[in-house]
């Protein structure tokens, strides 16, 4: 298909939700909230190691405006992962609604529903608790310690799939692959490194926190309105959590404030749902941001090892990667995050002796979870920052260094098979790449052919150019399913109704383009409707770079069907073949010129007037395989080398998404997951405490970057066509948050010849690493 003919998609229509965000109206999940709705406070644990001996709640029950409290003593006891992910799900069942035992500092406790706020805090503060407190395991090298303190000794603690999975040893997970021989690979290599790179503990940081309304409808069901990325898989899982069927509940997805991976998780949704069962009130509960920051989900802390081997000619002949990651107190999302970092970073470049080993280690830490780029942008901090020591090693330009060993359209990589969800991946062949360009591209938009050699820079402020290549995917391949259907309106528009769920990200526009595209109607007639499990079709949700490639392409499939139907009932009505007749613009036209129905004839036909059905049809998708968008990163640094203090003077981001549905939104996308990858970079960190305490849980100590501090951003979309995506689409949200650490961290050296492998690049750090070379 020639791009240029698209009427809707590849177009930068205006986002259908903005006229009335920009308005403030009645949108997000606390806009929602009944005035007669309770309201939930729950006492977190503070200790990161401990068992809870006794619970006296006898005077919090007592309290004014206490409705009810919930305890490991009242609620059911159900083994449960809490990740939204596939089913069965590819994570242990080690998490229960109320436990007597906590994990981490803020672990649940209790919880109370009050009819204000500060009514049910006064509750908290009559909770009486004796604690057993145990020794916390506080790091990855305590967690697999010889005589580590087990931290899920419970024995109803199992794994729905048969993956290693050792709890007494603190063991969450382990993988591996090899292909060919490392050791042999690095033998053969003029040049051989082992490095050990560490990232850090980060937070998501939505705007808008995780919040959750529950309340009883006229017919006994749970209505569970909440800011999810996976309104199916909470549905599910509070079924389960509950103990009651899944007809039971209904869950809406209003507009989120933010998720970027943070609310792919069932977190707030069983508490105000039992809270609605056991009251008959509407219930609500919304975390604040210290609660955020604690009890939240968070990026996973990660040591990469890396080992690989280069010949003078550029040749890489060995890729080894050994991934360990603390998942925290509970395991979800751990194996699929540290399995990211191989099948992620690994087919990038091509060598014939590859090997990875993941391991996941559970710790008294905050529980970490999908966070956008989910493992890729860990390992490919420790990959790109390698891949530029080797390019300095043989005396090659990085970016030709790179040009000349990525992957490329029509080749495939053994790690696509080797790697998978709990399993073995899918076998893949590269269907679209514009890597090389993104590079060439890249390069000549931030001069790079004005970057000099560091051991040529003098003076305080020194400036340096870095650069990185990235991949990621698009959906998980036969496991992740999405659905649309579409109905017909008398006045030619149409209804159309997703799983797919909206965070912010503009999905609800860019799939009504698709729908519009392939009906041969225009964006303005599609009236798009997501994310309500009673009446859209079933999808997985926002995650794993997954809506455009996978739901779109269901969103293609319905709208083809339904033009289908509209030109038989055209033909039948003009007394035209259908092949002889088109759709464009909410009109059916003959190819002659000759015959001309707008669709809101068509329909009415259909509705009231001979041989009456309904123009509908509903079409669901599968992916076979995962293509991998592409991008290239480039920024230049200022290093102050009195104080290590790194500002971003300009980044450059392009990047291959196939065909972009809507370009502005693309851009959009990449500019701040781009924004993201800086602050993640330069300035994000969890920081504890010798008891395992965040001591940073507010943002006067935990500094994100805003629009005040953002550098410019050029983003810039280079096409390429996938012919399995929807018009040839890939996915762009995830990509982008993937360069800003070894960008950042090959612009240091350049700058001043420090390497790093720890992040983020604090003043400290970089200084320290400046002194120790010169």
């Amino acid at each position: 298909m020639n791009v240029k003919d698209l009427k809707v998609v590849n177009k930068s229509v205006t986002k259908i939700d903005s006229m009335s965000l920009a308005l403030g109206k009645p949108s997000y999940v606390a806009d929602f909230r009944p005035k007669n709705a309770l309201w939930v406070k729950m006492l977190w644990s503070p200790h990161a190691h401990a068992r809870i001996v006794s619970i006296d709640l006898s005077e919090a029950e007592k309290m004014p405006g206490v409705k009810a409290v919930l305890w490991h003593g009242n609620v059911p006891r159900v083994a449960h992962c809490t990740a939204g992910q596939g089913y069965p799900e590819p994570s242990p069942y080690d998490t229960f609604m109320f436990d007597t035992k906590v994990r981490y500092v803020g672990d649940r406790v209790a919880a109370v529903a009050a009819e204000t706020p500060q009514q049910a805090e006064a509750a908290l503060k009559k909770i009486k608790v004796e604690y057993e407190v145990l020794k916390p395991v506080l790091s990855i090298d305590e967690a697999f310690a010889e005589g580590a303190p087990i931290i899920h000794d419970e024995p109803d603690v199992t794994i729905p799939i048969p993956v290693p999975f050792e709890p007494k040893k603190n063991l969450v997970a382990h993988l591996a692959m090899e292909v060919g021989d490392l050791e042999k690979g690095l033998a053969e290599a003029d040049f051989a490194f082992d490095h050990t790179y560490e990232t850090q503990y980060a937070q998501h940081t939505p705007i808008e926190t995780y919040v959750s309304l529950a309340q009883i409808d006229a017919r006994g069901r749970i209505v569970i309105t909440t800011s999810t990325q996976v309104p199916f898989h909470c549905r599910r899982i509070v079924a389960q959590c509950l103990e009651i069927p899944v007809q039971q509940i209904r869950v809406i997805k209003p507009r989120i404030g933010g998720g970027f991976g943070s609310k792919q998780e069932m977190l707030l949704e069983d508490v105000v749902a039992l809270f609605a069962m056991r009251t008959k009130r509407p219930v609500m509960w919304e975390f604040s941001r210290e609660e955020n920051f604690r009890t939240g989900r968070t990026r996973h802390p990660i040591r990469t090892r890396l080992r690989m081997g280069v010949k003078k000619d550029g040749r890489i002949t060995a890729f080894g990667m050994e991934a360990t990651s603390n998942t925290g107190a509970y395991g979800g999302h751990g194996l699929t995050v540290v399995g990211c970092c191989g099948s992620k970073v690994l087919p990038l470049y091509r060598a014939d002796n590859v090997k990875f080993e993941g391991k996941v280690a559970y710790t008294n830490l905050p529980v970490c979870g999908a966070y956008r780029g989910f493992g890729a942008t860990q390992a490919f901090f420790a990959a790109e920052t390698l891949m530029d020591e080797m390019a300095e090693a043989i005396g090659m330009d990085p970016a030709e260094f790179r040009k000349i060993n990525h992957i490329r359209t029509g080749e495939s990589s053994p790690v696509f098979e080797a790697l998978g969800e709990g399993k073995k991946g899918t076998p893949m062949t590269i269907g679209s790449c514009a890597l090389t360009e993104c590079i060439e591209i890249g390069a000549k938009a931030i001069g790079w052919d004005k970057r000099t050699d560091w051991r040529t820079k003098t003076g305080r402020y020194r400036r340096g150019m870095g650069m990185c290549t990235l991949m990621q995917g698009s959906s998980v391949p036969e496991i992740d399913m999405g659905a649309a259907s579409i109905k017909m309106n008398e006045d030619g528009s149409f209804n159309l109704l997703i799983g797919a769920t909206d965070l912010g990200t503009g999905s609800d526009t860019v799939l009504g383009q698709i729908a519009a595209e392939a009906i041969g109607t225009t964006i303005d007639k599609m009236i798009v409707y997501s994310s309500d499990t009673d009446f859209t079709p079933f999808d997985v949700g926002a995650y794993a770079s997954s809506t455009t490639y996978l739901s779109g392409e269901a969103a293609r499939k319905c709208g083809a069907k339904v033009k289908k139907q509209i030109l038989e009932t055209a033909s039948e009505m003009l007394h035209v073949p259908v092949e002889d007749l088109d759709a464009e613009g909410g009109f059916v036209r003959s190819k002659d010129g000759e015959n001309e129905l707008p669709f809101s004839e068509i329909s009415l036909y259909s509705l009231y007037q001979k041989n009456q059905y309904q123009i509908m049809d509903t079409a669901s998708h599968i992916t076979h395989k995962s293509p991998p968008p592409f991008a290239a990163h480039y920024v230049e640094v200022e290093v102050d080398t009195w104080t290590g203090a790194v500002k971003v003077l300009n980044y450059v981001a392009t990047v291959d998404c196939g065909t972009a549905i809507n370009p502005k939104l693309a851009e959009g996308q990449t500019e701040g997951g781009v924004l993201n990858g800086i602050s993640y970079a330069l300035t994000e960190e969890y920081l504890f405490n010798a008891d395992g305490k965040m001591t940073n849980a507010n943002f006067s100590d935990y500094h994100i970057f805003s629009i005040r501090d953002k550098p410019p951003i050029q983003a810039i979309l280079v096409p390429s066509y996938e012919e399995t995506g929807p018009y040839g689409a890939k996915s762009v949200s995830e990509i982008c948050i993937n360069g800003g650490m070894p960008a950042i961290a090959n612009a240091i050296y350049n700058a001043t010849g420090a390497r790093l492998y720890t992040t983020p690049f604090t003043p400290e750090k970089v200084w320290r690493a400046i002194n120790k070379v010169q």
